[in-house]
């Protein structure tokens, strides 16, 4: 994972990056930072191409990468499959010598469709002076852009920062709904910049969900983008979704209306289902297994040793289904020596609602007078922590331990005060989650922040002492987009009740596509900020493919109640993996299970403008 920026100008005048954005860049890729510099006299441009790496795989390798005939890369990005890399290559090298021997468009777009995992790229083309830039088609990795209102300057970067109160934005994330190219010789001679797009496409021609129209309205003059001349176009990763609604007649999921985990038992006696449920079980461990694998070599020393009690992977932890299948599934493939960290936050309840238990209540016998004060404290401490997404991570990891009781699972308390929100927020948070400005993203943005950043109070699988521990993991698996998939909004129910199977369908449909504008261009740029990567295993393209072939009906029946019609699918494969209570838990939305949203006004609406993340 890297932090990566051009900045072309075709202005007098050379190519500067801010100070708070070269801060933020260099959060994100702590292990090496570069900059190369493209002049041109005739005609006149200049292009200044910063990168800042986060080594993940293979040997260190600087960016920006420099081929024999001048081409660079900057590249954001992990490869999964599509391409061949091998164990000790690095993604970086392996992506510039494909791309350096295209000869057109069409090749440079057919190697960007093949690869399999999350990307940004700046691509800069040596002989033709042109630049490429561009996310996959989730957009699970971030890339924002930044016109200049009066000179002629476009700036692209991983993560910007946020103007002030008295000053207005211009950033804009970089839609995934294809990739871009600039011919930087053209838009100097006629001092304009002209975007050629070039659009991902699913099989047989049909157009992708995504729509960039939103990206390129307010342009300045001298800036448009227009289809590219030749038509090339990008193949999606995923095939199309599955749009039927004619559901069979007699269709049952089960005969019980209870919520119990004995009605996810009579579903797995369907001989269909379970076939389902092995391949969703197969092809998301397999997602995982590539996502938990591709890990920075341990130290050398610690090898040598024989002890290496470094965490390399951790998972954002609610103790729900989503969280508790990638926990499961980790434990198949993490080394069984290694701990995994399991990340739950928790934003402080109003002291108002919890006040201290009385001390003539619940006294110990063998404790003395003096120490009750202090214990008295302690769980009044405690209880100001006991959010929802607390109470159902400690049972989760009750359950994970219980699974697999030779793991070190590492349920790591994180405790956050309202003082501790608002200096974040101010400092580092708000300029991370621009130009997302809604109440929900402050509201997630700083619950992931805080997560990530893995500091709190752990409670290791054999003791019951806590004590103050930080997580050493590169690596953040995150449960994104189970629910955009498999029917896990509340919404989805609305939707289902007013309009039927069409009315699910389509916003399943339109849930996909806004994704990478919804949720992972933010919560990549909040991740990133503390040196790890977001990895998200339910956007896998084999796992986004096998789902969306399937019809809406094997996926989900809102018609069952809630926590066990919703996600049916996965609540069946949760059950399958032997897990218990947590496979019929409702979906309980992050602001809420950590009680973020509790701490701030209680009147806002998820949609309006976020007054706290305008910087002072």
């Amino acid at each position: 994972m890297c932090g990566i920026c051009c900045v072309v100008s075709l202005s007098p005048g050379a190519c500067v990056l801010p100070d708070r954005v070269r801060k933020n860049l260099t959060n994100r890729g702590p292990d090496h930072s570069k900059d190369v510099t493209r002049t041109v006299i005739t005609p006149a441009f200049r292009c200044l191409f910063s990168a800042h790496v986060l080594h993940m795989k293979g040997s260190l390798t600087p960016q920006p990468l420099e081929d024999s005939a001048g081409n660079l890369l900057l590249w954001n990005g992990e490869v999964f499959g599509g391409l061949e890399v091998g164990p000790e290559e690095n993604d970086t090298e392996v992506i510039l010598q494909h791309l350096s021997v295209q000869a057109d468009s069409t090749g440079i777009c057919g190697v960007l469709s093949r690869v399999r995992g999350p990307w940004a790229i700046l691509y800069y083309e040596a002989a033709r002076h042109c630049i490429w830039f561009g996310r996959d088609y989730f957009g699970r990795r971030s890339l924002l852009w930044h016109l200049d209102q009066e000179e002629v300057v476009l700036t692209l970067t991983s993560v910007a920062s946020c103007p002030s109160a008295y000053e207005q934005s211009q950033w804009h994330e970089v839609a995934a709904a294809g990739i871009y190219r600039l011919d930087l010789e053209d838009c100097a001679r006629h001092k304009e910049l002209t975007i050629e797009f070039f659009p991902w496409v699913c099989a047989a021609d049909h157009p992708s969900v995504h729509n960039p129209d939103y990206m390129w309205e307010d342009l300045p003059s001298y800036a448009s983008v227009v289809p590219n001349p030749s038509g090339v176009s990008l193949l999606a990763p995923v095939c199309a979704m599955n749009m039927s609604t004619s559901a069979p007649k007699i269709y049952k999921n089960v005969q019980s209306s209870q919520l119990s985990l004995e009605a996810l038992e009579e579903l797995l006696l369907n001989t269909d289902n379970v076939e389902k449920v092995n391949q969703l079980v197969e092809v998301l461990s397999e997602a995982v297994r590539r996502r938990v694998q591709s890990l920075p070599c341990s130290s050398p020393s610690l090898e040598q040793s024989g002890i290496n009690d470094q965490t390399d992977i951790a998972i954002l932890f609610s103790g729900g289904i989503d969280s508790m299948i990638l926990a499961v599934l980790a434990d198949r493939h993490v080394p069984a020596g290694k701990p995994i960290d399991l990340l739950n936050v928790a934003f402080k309840l109003q002291e108002a609602k919890m006040q201290p238990q009385s001390s003539k209540k619940g006294k110990k016998p063998n404790s003395s007078p003096a120490d009750e004060p202090c214990k008295q404290r302690d769980h009044y401490l405690t209880r100001c922590f006991d959010v929802p997404d607390r109470i159902t991570g400690r049972a989760g990891l009750l359950e994970l331990q219980h699974l697999s009781p030779e793991r070190k699972w590492n349920f790591l308390e994180i405790n956050i005060t309202p003082e501790e929100l608002q200096g974040a927020r101010q400092e580092r948070i708000s300029h991370l989650v621009h130009p997302s400005d809604t109440v929900l993203d402050d509201s997630i943005g700083c619950a992931v922040w805080f997560a990530s950043r893995g500091i709190g109070m752990a409670t290791a699988t054999d003791c019951a002492e806590q004590k103050q521990h930080t997580s050493t993991a590169k690596v953040v698996l995150t449960g994104i987009g189970a629910d955009e998939q498999l029917a896990g909004y509340s919404r989805h129910k609305v939707r289902f009740k007013s309009d039927g199977l069409e009315g699910l369908v389509k916003e399943l449909a339109m849930e996909l596509g806004r994704i990478s504008s919804r949720n992972l261009g933010r919560d990549d740029r909040v991740i990133g900020d503390h040196g790890k990567e977001a990895r998200f295993p339910y956007l896998d393209e084999d796992v986004v493919s096998f789902l969306n072939q399937l019809p809406v009906w094997e996926k989900a029946d809102l018609s069952l109640p809630r926590g066990l019609g919703e996600k049916l699918l996965l609540r069946l494969a949760a059950r399958r993996l032997g897990l218990g209570p947590s496979a019929i838990l409702p979906k309980r939305a992050m602001q809420f299970g950590s009680r973020i949203a509790k701490m701030e006004n209680s009147h806002e609406k998820a949609s309006d403008k976020c007054k706290r993340l305008i910087t002072e």
